[in-house]
């Protein structure tokens, strides 16, 4: 594997830890239910689409320290799963 895939895959995989790591501070932390509690509310009230945009905001912080770490590949990676996500989110809503 060529040196550009594998930072630009390191960066999708990074992007999409950070992303599991926002959904899960958001539901632990910044709810005020239980973690099951918030969970339920979340596939009772159909709020993927919110949840996985909330969820994606630590890719933020992601792509400005590859960036500044010039890290150009990697960013990109961050890039594309944060495309993807809200490609996602957009269906999400519709449906």
């Amino acid at each position: 594997m060529g040196t550009i895939k594998k930072d630009i895959l390191i960066g999708i995989l990074v992007s999409l830890f950070a992303t599991a790591g926002g959904c899960f501070l958001y539901i632990e932390y910044f709810s005020k239910f239980s973690f099951t509690e918030t969970l339920q509310l979340i596939q009772d009230g159909n709020l993927y689409g919110k949840i996985l945009s909330i969820a994606a905001i630590p890719n933020l912080f992601v792509f400005f320290v590859f960036i500044k770490k010039k890290q150009d590949n990697r960013a990109k990676g961050v890039l594309i799963t944060t495309i993807v996500i809200a490609l996602i989110t957009l269906v999400l809503k519709f449906i």
